[in-house]
């Protein structure tokens, strides 16, 4: 039985990133792809264009930062609730640039009642680590995919 709720779970939790990513324009406007979405944890990835560069050729922390929010945004709304980030704090470790392929991942670390605590890492093809984000979340009514 646990291994059909597991199913079931993550059903919701593709079913649910899916319908979020469709009306996503900001996140499928800047070519972030959804790689993969389950209960509590989301795969993003980015390409660095050109158009994403500072004044030091580097892709822009924005850029970045939005990367890691919408990897946030897929892993805390997974559960088919309609859930918005309460804060994010983010830790630029190391530059990324034109070209590279950047991927994000968030992790759970903890949810409970209306909140939840998320770890998302940045990192590019090599596996280098160019930023590491915390992101606490809280649930609004309503679900995802109604």
């Amino acid at each position: 039985m646990s291994g059909d709720t597991d199913r079931d779970a993550h059903a919701l939790a593709r079913a649910a990133g899916e319908h979020m990513y469709a009306q996503d324009h900001a996140t499928q406007g800047l070519g972030i792809q959804l790689l993969d979405v389950a209960p509590g944890h989301a795969r993003m990835q980015m390409m660095v264009r050109p158009d994403m560069l500072n004044g030091h050729a580097m892709c822009h922390g924005g850029f970045i930062f939005t990367l890691a929010d919408s990897t946030f945004a897929f892993a805390c709304n997974s559960y088919n609730v309609q859930t918005v980030a309460a804060g994010c704090s983010i830790e630029f470790l190391a530059p990324a640039f034109e070209g590279e392929l950047l991927q994000a991942e968030a992790i759970e670390q903890s949810r409970s009642g209306k909140t939840g605590v998320y770890d998302i890492v940045v990192t590019n093809a090599e596996g280098r680590k160019i930023a590491l984000m915390r992101g606490k979340s809280h649930q609004l009514k309503g679900a995802v995919i109604s």
